[in-house]
């Protein structure tokens, strides 16, 4: 077998890395400018501090006080129920609704004396009750005026 001797003058030539870092950094240069020129990014936007979102104020919103209903409720020993509820209204109509607060009592007893004695102690009354309510408050003081109606007390004597 013969020995293949490599002389130093055959070795193969390396290819200089010296100018792939001048590249490298020309290339990203260059993708960084366009990309700007095009507008897809700003290097300006980096350095400006993040901007707070805007507060949403909420809608000034008023509550009037519907004063207790006290109604008894039909049987031998002395029963009933009271219910205290707050109308959720905004600036505008608070006056209207104080202004018809009596019609609004009138029919929130005659809701309360309607319902039979034996569903108030039903499962999810409350609910039902709260949602005739609005209804009939609804029907007195208009669909704008009243934004909802909060029953703060509702109990049995």
């Amino acid at each position: 077998m013969t020995d293949i001797a490599v002389s130093a003058g055959d070795e193969p030539e390396k290819k200089p890395r010296k100018l792939l870092l001048p590249v490298l950094a020309l290339a990203l240069g260059a993708a960084g400018f366009g990309s700007t020129y095009l507008g897809l990014w700003s290097p300006a936007a980096l350095m400006k501090p993040a901007e707070k979102p805007h507060a949403v104020q909420a809608p000034a919103v008023t509550f009037v006080t519907v004063p207790t209903v006290d109604v008894p409720l039909p049987g031998g020993a002395y029963r009933g129920v009271v219910l205290s509820a707050v109308i959720e209204t905004d600036q505008a109509h608070a006056e209207t609704v104080t202004h018809l607060m009596p019609r609004v009592l009138d029919a929130f007893t005659t809701f309360l004396s309607s319902v039979d004695p034996a569903a108030y102690g039903k499962r999810g009354v409350l609910e039902i009750i709260r949602a005739e309510l609005i209804t009939r408050t609804r029907y007195v003081l208009g669909e704008e005026p009243v934004k909802d109606l909060l029953i703060t007390e509702f109990r049995f004597k």
